[in-house]
């Protein structure tokens, strides 16, 4: 065979090799392609598709609910449409008290309300959120939720009623509105007085006022048709928007420095029904989760700046400021270190929240309650 022959055929030989390393190449890429179409087709299938949630709040108008709403407008572009939050403000859907089965039961996906409500049904969720006399500042009670175990305690609890806890959500303290002075404790006897429910219920009644359980949007009318001349509701901007200075004269609160003796740090929270929460991703779920911070931050400055610029509107519309004294604060103090414990032995979630906590306003980090002042009071677990 030619020399030239022998380098034709290792030539041709060569191309071939060639061609098929080329065929091979290409075949992964198609494959590769090919397996990544599907997980693409599925992140553009879900952001086509999307989830929507129906939350409810209980904010009936104000500042308060347009943060809500502005927070829930946008989870659609966070998300790039794969998860959308349709707000509602109070009642739009059910009434404030009927949100725990709307959610439990699938009529809402998500709910935003004061904790507190939950109280004739959860024990423990009076103490979920401020009580009278204990935790006096917000970061306390982000201490309790995310260093000491509450968060935990709370999502066990509500997944009991098929629902999980999220977190959290700050807005600031409550005030009381009346139509008469109220400067002391003794003011409050024979008044008709709007309260949350729970603990707040039993001091007022104990310190001698006749208290009815009313929902946020029903306290106006009610102010103003004299079914109730005290009110105990939220901050001054949320109730300056729903009218309280023109149904009343008068703004009571704690002495200097102590805005609110009975919810220094009302709590409100997000709780999302199970199944619609188990429809989530596991991305999606940490996003929630990491949202409900994003809006408690937003929640809690958007209302304090508003309440800064309502106390001028109050002043403007002739309201009158009324502060209680120190001797109240003992007062309130002797009738409410009872109702704890009243609360904490209904059952063993609301015993087990409560020891945290008065472990913790015990401790040298806040000192609030000493050893003398729960004398002869006793858990019925520890």
């Amino acid at each position: 065979m030619k020399k030239d022959e022998v380098i034709g055929k290792e030539k041709d030989q060569t191309e071939v090799k060639s061609d098929r390393r080329n065929f091979l190449k290409k075949g992964v890429a198609v494959a590769a392609a090919a397996a990544a179409a599907p997980t693409l087709f599925n992140i553009r299938t879900a952001a086509a598709q999307g989830t929507t949630w129906k939350l409810q709040t209980s904010w009936p108008g104000g500042i308060g609910l347009k943060i809500f709403k502005d927070w829930c407008n946008s989870i659609v572009e966070k998300t790039n449409g794969e998860l959308t939050f349709k707000g509602f403000g109070a009642k739009d859907v059910v009434g404030d008290f009927q949100m725990f089965d709307a959610v439990k039961n699938g009529v809402l996906d998500a709910m935003n309300p004061f904790t507190l409500y939950w109280a004739g049904r959860m024990p423990a969720s009076v103490f979920l959120s401020s009580y009278p006399m204990s935790m006096r500042n917000p970061h306390e009670w982000d201490v309790f939720y995310y260093a000491l175990g509450g968060l935990e305690i709370a999502r066990e609890l509500f997944a009991k009623s098929g629902m999980y806890y999220v977190g959290p959500i700050h807005h600031g303290p409550n005030i009381i509105h009346s139509k008469v002075p109220i400067r002391s404790i003794d003011d409050f006897k024979g008044r008709k007085m709007r309260v949350p429910g729970g603990m707040v219920s039993e001091l007022f009644s104990a310190a001698g006022a006749k208290t009815t359980l009313l929902p946020g949007s029903e306290i106006f009318p009610a102010l103003e048709k004299g079914t109730i001349d005290v009110a105990d509701y939220v901050g001054p901007a949320i109730n300056y928007a729903l009218g309280f200075h023109q149904v009343t004269k008068y703004i009571s609160m704690g002495p200097a420095g102590f805005m609110s003796i009975y919810q220094p740090v009302d709590l409100m929270d997000l709780t999302v029904g199970m199944r619609s929460w188990n429809k989530l991703s596991k991305e999606m779920k940490q996003f929630v989760e990491m949202e409900v911070h994003v809006y408690s931050d937003m929640h809690h400055a958007g209302i304090q700046k508003a309440d800064q610029e309502a106390w001028k509107k109050f002043t403007e519309a002739g309201t009158i400021v009324t502060r209680l004294g120190e001797d109240d604060v003992k007062k309130f103090t002797d009738i409410a270190v009872p109702l704890w414990y009243k609360w904490a032995n209904k059952d063993e979630y609301a015993a087990k929240v409560f020891k945290i906590q008065l472990d913790y306003m015990m401790s040298g980090s806040l000192g609030y309650v000493t050893p003398d002042m729960i004398k002869g009071q006793k858990l019925k677990w520890e």
